[in-house]
């Protein structure tokens, strides 16, 4: 799997998970910073829903409590959410490439 199958992947997984529409956004750097704005929006109903989420995609505690105190906080939140989910493409892919003929996982 090359970059670009990758990023379509998060993006098209960020876009079913937040509600953000990211057609037509091709740099990393804009997917954050519309994320950000979805993160500040979630972390505007309360804490439980914000929390509940960084649990829901196994966000670091260490690396949330220092991206908290950043003054740009939502950006630097929305980096760890989106690295997290390219993280999980790439592992999915790898284990699908590597798992691909082994019969005895076969359900």
């Amino acid at each position: 799997m090359n970059m670009d199958q990758e990023q379509e992947i998060v993006n098209r997984e960020l876009e079913a998970e937040y509600g953000i529409s990211l057609h037509g956004i091709v740099s990393e750097q804009e997917i954050i910073e519309s994320l950000a704005l979805q993160v500040g929006a979630i972390a505007a109903k309360g804490p439980d829903a914000f929390f509940q989420l960084m649990y829901r995609l196994d966000i670091p505690e260490k690396k949330l409590t220092l991206a908290m105190i950043d003054k740009e906080a939502a950006i630097e939140i929305a980096k760890l959410i989106y690295n997290r989910q390219l993280q999980k493409v790439r592992s999915r892919a790898f284990y699908k490439k590597s798992h691909k003929n082994d019969d005895d996982l076969a359900w």
